[in-house]
């Protein structure tokens, strides 16, 4: 049985690299041969034990590479082609899939209803920091590379650009739009230029750390509050002349953020939250105005699937974002210890990492 080199979780505290068998391909699977991934913030949450998952588990949820093999009742793709897959890998006939919400191609468990939301990749089946992985619903979520596009052009496509995006588009931004994107980090950057695609015409930012600020600047954001010097809530109503803003967007998922997302709203403002939370949130009274101020909160998953990897693509493709300066470090697959290390302390200015087997 031919053997492959994979990132495995172990226990919490340890992702190490193995051997495990190459996977074996169904009638509806793909097998990629792995060219380039990355390591997400979800994937430290797992490294801790915050996040639980099976030990022995091939973790990671990026995939960029060429189909090694597909199965016999695959169709419209060839061996040895380009393809990126979304971090959420929908099957298409879920009834989430079937109502629309592909992103929340969730499961029934004996304890009610779980939104996995389709998130299969270094969750509940193998991921993708490994030399192949077996791609579930081939036909519903491989989407051909253009041959123009590198690798790490479209790195950011499969999770961060496309949940950052998401935060913009379910938090309904409109040309003309004052839009707060509190946490600069990679998916909150990708939320700041999503907003200006969105038409938002002034974007302001909130984070502490200067190569993110740095970044967000970079990318097109136009005002940038350090939180640690000044209170982001008073900045905001400053800058807004008192107005407020249309949508905040809680990218960090902390309640310090969520609850100065809602503060700086403007009447019937929207808060858009993609922050992962590992507690209780607490809603604020005054600052939801006892239920009666006519905002809206909504929250996103990573929408997944082929064509919203080819909308993404196009995206790239025709100039629109440049989000390879988010790729700050670069690794082989044999470094992931190490590079999980630098990027799970936040050391050296890392916002994404790269990792090639």
């Amino acid at each position: 049985m031919p053997l492959m080199k994979a990132a495995v979780f172990v226990e919490p505290g340890r992702i190490v690299i193995d051997d495990k068998p190459v996977p074996d391909v169904g009638p509806l699977d793909a097998l990629v041969r792995i060219t380039t991934t990355t390591i997400c913030g979800t994937d430290v949450h797992i490294l801790r034990g915050e996040y639980p998952v099976k030990r022995g588990l091939t973790v990671g949820h990026e995939p960029v590479g060429v189909i090694e093999k597909l199965g016999s009742a695959v169709s419209g793709y060839r061996e040895g082609q380009r393809v990126i897959a979304g971090a959420i890998t929908p099957s298409g006939h879920s009834t989430a899939c079937l109502c629309g919400q592909h992103s929340q191609d969730g499961a029934g468990t004996p304890h009610g209803y779980k939104p996995l939301g389709g998130w299969r990749f270094g969750n509940t089946i193998d991921g993708c920091q490994a030399e192949y992985v077996l791609v579930p619903d081939a036909m519903a979520n491989l989407s051909p590379v253009p041959d123009t596009l590198l690798d790490e052009q479209v790195l950011m496509c499969p999770d961060i650009m496309s949940t950052g995006f998401a935060g913009a588009e379910s938090g309904g931004v409109k040309i003309g739009d004052t839009v707060a994107v509190f946490a600069q980090g990679p998916i909150g950057l990708c939320a700041s230029v999503g907003a200006r695609l969105m038409g938002a015409t002034t974007i302001i930012g909130i984070d502490t750390v200067g190569e993110r600020m740095s970044m967000a600047r970079a990318l097109g954001v136009d005002h940038v509050i350090d939180f640690k010097r000044d209170d982001p809530v008073t900045a905001i109503r400053t800058l807004t002349g008192g107005r407020g803003v249309d949508v905040a967007i809680e990218a960090l998922g902390t309640q310090s953020t969520f609850e100065s997302a809602l503060r700086v709203l403007r009447p019937g403002g929207t808060l858009s939250s993609l922050g992962v939370y590992s507690s209780d949130l607490r809603i604020p009274l005054d600052a939801f105005m006892a239920g009666l101020g006519d905002h809206r909160i909504v929250t996103s998953l990573c929408p997944g699937g082929k064509e919203r990897m080819r909308r993404l693509m196009n995206v790239i493709a025709g100039g629109r974002a440049d989000l390879t300066r988010l790729v700050t470090h670069r690794f082989r697959l044999e470094q992931i210890e190490q590079a999980y290390e630098l990027f799970a302390h936040q050391r050296d200015g890392v916002l994404k990492v790269a990792i090639t087997p």
